[in-house]
């Protein structure tokens, strides 16, 4: 193989990185979402390209190989140089893919010249003498292949000190919130965990994320924006095939979460050489931050050169994960007892038009301390509780809540209860008190959604309270405890 050549290659993706211009221009304005997903889809395209000319270097294509990684490099300069002016660009995504490329590059040419080596000095060796050559390219292969092998999180994790004061969390005034979430999985676990069985991921290390990102609510939304049982990011999210879809935020499904997730992980741990922690500390903290304070995984995530740059949320969270991981494995060491869940899944179609609340009254509590209204929500994301969906859609329901709803809510007490409760209505105000009502402050009440609030003052549509309160579309996120100014409205 022409070694010479391979330098060449490197020395044109160096030259790129050096042009790429510096990531401090001012770029304030107003965030263009589509154009930002779609400039973080040419990157994606680009890394492919570079990946592509690895695979047609080792199939014996150096010419190629220098063509398409001469591409890459092209495109990832013309890349930055549009990102740094586009507000709500992440120019470090761009440097990370470049930098991406030299470091599978690197490997490429340390594991070729191994083979070289072996292949001058030992000619006639056994079949296999150069073994482990796309290993050390792909360390993630060799890192899935260990995990099967029977390497799983208990060899992984060291229980230090942060650990077992986050097991501590847990067990006191936490553990409501554990066995709330062990609940939840254990009905979503048919959704969620195929991902993560396919990539080779165990399956303690999802339920440890998915306790601390959100006790397994499918729903959720924290107060910087980050939605879904994964608590994903709007703009990761959509890197990682979490767009919309009719409307619908799929970062609010729990399979294509879970998928969007262990891609994540996967690149992460590539990125910071199958370092387990440092890859927490990114999904929570931020890959270029992690990058940054640990370029390829050099420096441990314990490391006080790293702990110390840390903010105190992402050294808090990856404790906490690894210690709610511990738990699924390690129960009965802990004095935990998980309930016993039949999650088997089932499918059910209206017999009438129902929603999800009235459905959740009727199907009663079927054993289950808290009811059916969680479960029903998080395995159908989609629908909106409150809309009455037509007879014959269909619903995915655990095996028991199904059974439950031949019983009791094609016909009965509870299914009329349930709509009768359904079709009880506030007080109606009359529009002069509405308005007098308008222009004061109003608290957040933890249920409440500003469409909601607008229809208490007798606003049309939330934009008047949104705009007045700089709230913005699409996802108009409100918490509870927030005061809002509400301005004069008229039904």
């Amino acid at each position: 193989m022409p070694f010479r050549l391979l330098v060449a290659i490197a020395t044109l993706l160096l030259a790129g990185c050096a042009a790429t211009p510096s990531a401090k221009s001012a770029r304030g304005g107003r965030v263009d979402e589509s154009a930002v997903i779609a400039i973080q889809a040419e990157i994606d395209r680009a890394v492919t390209q570079g990946e592509e000319g690895i695979r047609r270097y080792r199939d014996g294509e150096p010419e190629v190989a220098a063509d398409l990684f001469g591409q890459a490099r092209e495109q990832l300069t013309a890349i930055a140089g549009r990102c740094v002016a586009m507000p709500g660009c992440e120019i470090e995504r761009v440097l990370l893919a470049q930098d991406t490329l030299l470091d599978r590059q690197a490997q490429e040419l340390l594991g070729r010249a191994r083979v070289d080596a072996v292949d001058a000095d030992d000619a006639g060796a056994p079949e296999g003498a150069g073994a482990g050559t796309i290993e050390h390219a792909l360390p993630e292969t060799s890192r899935t292949a260990a995990l099967l092998q029977g390497r799983d999180l208990r060899k992984m994790v060291a229980l230090n000190e942060p650990i077992r004061a986050a097991l501590e969390e847990w067990l006191t005034w936490m553990r409501p919130n554990l066995m709330e979430t062990y609940e939840n999985y254990q009905y979503m676990r048919y959704k969620m965990f195929p991902a993560y069985e396919r990539a080779g991921l165990p399956e303690a290390l999802l339920f440890g994320i998915l306790a601390k990102e959100s006790g397994g609510k499918v729903h959720a939304v924290s107060r910087a924006g980050a939605s879904g049982p994964l608590q994903f990011m709007y703009y990761t999210g959509a890197r990682y095939g979490l767009g919309k879809d009719g409307g619908f935020d799929q970062r609010f499904d729990p399979a294509l979460s879970a998928s969007a997730n262990v891609a994540y992980l996967n690149d992460q741990l590539r990125l910071l050489n199958n370092d387990l922690e440092l890859v927490l500390g990114a999904y929570n903290g931020g890959e270029g931050r992690m990058q940054r304070l640990s370029p390829h995984g050099r420096s441990r995530f314990w490391d006080p050169k790293v702990q110390g740059r840390l903010p105190p949320e992402t050294r808090e969270y990856v404790p906490m994960v690894l210690a709610a991981a511990w738990l699924f494995m390690h129960p009965a060491e802990y004095g935990v007892e998980f309930p016993a869940i039949d999650g088997r899944p089932a499918r059910i179609t209206l017999a009438q038009p129902l929603s999800l609340n009235e459905l959740s009254i009727c199907l009663g509590q079927g054993g289950t301390p808290r009811g059916w209204f969680r479960t029903v929500r998080n395995l159908n994301p989609r629908h909106d509780p409150n809309l009455r969906l037509p007879a014959g859609t269909m619903l995915e329901l655990p095996v028991a809540a199904a059974a439950a709803y031949e019983a009791t809510c094609k016909g009965g007490p509870l299914l009329a209860m349930s709509q009768q409760l359904h079709e009880a209505r506030d007080p109606v105000v009359p529009a002069a008190a509405r308005v007098a009502q308008s222009g004061n402050t109003h608290v957040v009440r933890r249920g409440e959604t500003l469409s909601s609030i607008a229809r208490r003052y007798g606003c049309p549509t939330v934009k008047p309270i949104a705009a007045a309160n700089q709230i913005k579309p699409p996802r108009y996120a409100i918490r509870a405890g927030q005061k809002l100014a509400v301005p004069s409205c008229r039904a």
